[in-house]
């Protein structure tokens, strides 16, 4: 950290001291209650902050009742705090991860732990900023940490102590090195409500003839951020309505294919229908049977004529019975024999 940082955080100290009484919280908070009490301080008058976490204590039975309050009832109830809606987020953000934690009111537990653990269990606690953790860490821990709201980020560059690329991180290397931790406490209370006057009126007289009786460059520094931020912001807008145009006629034109196809659906449906009224055409008359081919007649044919038959001569056992026959002839026939 610069010499020239260091300076400047200690002659802040000094200035706000003239214009701001310093104020410290009950010490009779839970390490809860702190938390809670920070996500209603951070952008806040202390004034406004006592009195929204005062109707929340008298209004609701416990934090569970919170926890289950919509957004819209708890600004109504906060109504004394800048961007209530923003609050009220935190606050029952930040109930729901605890109690999705510990299953429980309380975050005693963190007392009793080495601090760079207690830290780090709280940089788990969903829906806290660096503001309200450090604000815990301070009050709650026993911690030296020390809170810096939206506007003291601002306040802080104005009169030089950040660059505007720390500004944009919302982050003030070297500053619990600058000032000591026995008077953190002090200087994170004064810090606080310049950041809240800040955030209410940026452009107030007060505000404006403390800034320059740290630094009188203050006023160019201003002007060239808020140039800055204003760009970038016109930019964004222009972005977003890009986006918009954009959607918008992704839109009309998935509209206009969506009704194309009921068209066609409709249409073909419609002709189906017409189809199914119309009488079906009687089926043609069946073709005549071809007349039947006259049969040629055929010519009897003549029976074949038997051939005749040759005359057969004897066989040889003809043959020689009847020349046993002619020899017998020749012979006279022979006499019996007396029996």
């Amino acid at each position: 950290m610069s010499t020239n940082r260091a300076a400047l955080l200690t002659k802040l100290h000094k200035v706000l001291k003239k214009h701001y009484k310093p104020s410290a919280p009950p010490k009779d908070r839970t390490v809860l209650e702190h938390l809670l009490y920070a996500c209603c301080l951070e952008n806040a008058r202390q004034e406004a902050a006592d009195e929204a976490f005062a109707k929340l204590k008298e209004l609701y039975f416990d934090w569970n009742e919170v926890r289950v309050t919509t957004i819209a009832e708890l600004s109504e109830v906060m109504t004394g705090i800048p961007d209530a809606p923003a609050a009220a987020q935190r606050l029952k953000k930040a109930l729901q991860s605890v109690f999705e934690t510990v299953y429980d009111w309380t975050l005693e537990h963190l007392t009793k732990q080495n601090i760079g653990k207690s830290e780090k269990d709280l940089e788990k606690i969903q829906g806290i900023t660096p503001f309200v953790q450090a604000y815990v860490i301070q009050h709650g821990l026993g911690g030296h940490a020390i809170p810096v709201n939206s506007g003291a980020i601002e306040v802080l560059y104005a009169i030089g102590v950040i660059s505007d690329a720390e500004a944009d991180k919302h982050q003030v290397p070297g500053m619990e090195r600058a000032i000591p931790k026995n008077k953190g406490e002090e200087f994170g209370s004064l810090l606080q409500q310049i950041g809240a006057d800040y955030h209410a009126s940026p452009g107030s007289t007060k505000l404006r003839s403390i800034l320059a009786e740290i630094d009188g460059d203050y006023k160019e520094r201003i002007a060239r951020r808020t140039a800055r931020q204003e760009a970038e912001a016109a930019e964004a807008a222009e972005a977003r309505q890009k986006e918009r145009i954009a959607r918008r006629a992704e839109a009309k034109a998935a509209q206009e294919q969506e009704a194309k196809e009921r068209a066609a659906k409709a249409a073909a449906a419609k002709s189906g229908r017409s189809a199914a009224k119309q009488p079906k055409a009687p089926p043609p008359p069946p073709k005549p049977a071809p007349a039947p081919k006259p049969v040629a007649k055929e010519t009897p044919k003549e029976a074949p004529k038997p051939k005749p038959e040759k005359a057969k001569g004897p066989g040889p056992l003809a043959k020689k019975a009847a020349e046993a026959v002619k020899k017998k002839a020749g012979k006279p026939l022979a006499k019996k024999k007396p029996r």
